[in-house]
């Protein structure tokens, strides 16, 4: 849940105004702060209003907003200077292609506050490779949300060597007082932390699919139905500590050791030609059963919104 917002964070900027920069603007409103945004798209206040209106009573479900925030404080502005030159924390979620990442860093670095931050939400792009447009770059991080970022809590941060002591603190700080969960990723890899892990797992997902093992929708409420609810409670490790019986994770890789080995050597490794992708799709139609995308996201959303209200009930009692 939300905390105290860190003194000198009053005004976000959010640079890209499509479905994760919408979601981003929305928490931050929600959140207390005047929110700055730039899109070049000639819809994009339109669709940012939208999505704010539909999410602002999510927000709400959530305990999400704050007693001071105002979704009247929103702004759009006609260039990504002017998006940034009055915030204390820049949020940008351009298109994931690094000559626009540069670009656009070429022509804000000079017009940003000394002391704000800039966090991009790249889920692809290397760190070490964005900063090779900044003149100086200790103040810009990676700050990797999930879709979407205004009901999904993780964070994934990311600084380097070039980074300033003390900014993914300040950071952190920062996601957390927007009710945001923070993990620190201490060495960079291509999709960091979680999108690893999802994409280990669609990988094998697909694997059973394509040799017929089970269907699509099978695949889907296997995971939805087993190991995703104990997911959305606690990590693979700590769960397979408690499945030791309470003799620890140790114990545990002891007892199954010749299980996870055997399972690991017969794991598939698809590559997502277009006789997969066509599989892929008419095994989705078949799970839709005819429910629109629309119905299908406010399913989503509605459980999300469920199960995170349940979980903050828990933290409250305990």
């Amino acid at each position: 849940m939300p905390g105290k917002m860190p003194e000198g964070f009053d005004i976000a900027g959010i640079i890209g105004g499509g479905t994760i920069g919408a979601s981003w603007t929305a928490l931050f409103l929600a959140a207390g702060l005047e929110v700055d945004v730039y899109d070049p798209s000639e819809s994009a206040e339109t669709f940012v209003r939208d999505y704010l209106q539909n999410a602002w009573p999510q927000l709400e479900a959530l305990g999400l907003v704050s007693d001071h925030s105002d979704a009247n404080r929103l702004h759009f502005v006609g260039s990504p200077e002017a998006a940034v030159e009055r915030a204390d924390f820049v949020q940008e979620s351009v298109p994931e292609r690094i000559e626009i990442k540069h670009e656009l860093f070429g022509r804000i670095e000079a017009h940003l506050k000394n002391s704000c931050i800039v966090a991009s939400s790249a889920s692809g792009l290397l760190v070490k490779d964005m900063q090779k447009a900044w003149q100086n770059p200790g103040r810009f991080i990676l700050g990797h949300p999930f879709n979407p970022p205004h009901l999904i809590p993780l964070v994934e941060l990311l600084g380097n060597e070039q980074t300033e002591v003390g900014v993914l603190d300040q950071a952190k700080a920062f996601y957390e007082a927007c009710g945001k969960v923070t993990i620190n990723v201490r060495r960079e890899v291509p999709g960091h932390v979680a999108n690893r892990l999802q994409a280990a797992l669609w990988r094998e997902a697909i694997h059973l699919v394509m040799e017929g093992v089970a269907s699509v929708e099978d695949v889907d409420r296997a995971v939805s139905a087993g190991p995703g609810l104990r997911w959305s409670v606690m990590g693979p490790h700590m769960l397979f500590s408690l499945g030791s019986g309470g003799s620890g994770i140790k114990t545990f890789c002891g007892r199954y050791a010749d299980s996870f080995h055997h399972w690991w050597k017969s794991l598939g490794a698809p590559v997502l030609t277009e006789e997969v992708s066509q599989k892929l799709a008419a095994g989705v139609a078949d799970e839709e059963a005819g429910r629109s995308f629309d119905e299908l996201t406010s399913e989503r959303d509605e459980k999300i919104i469920a199960a995170l209200r349940a979980f903050h009930e828990l933290d409250i009692k305990n």
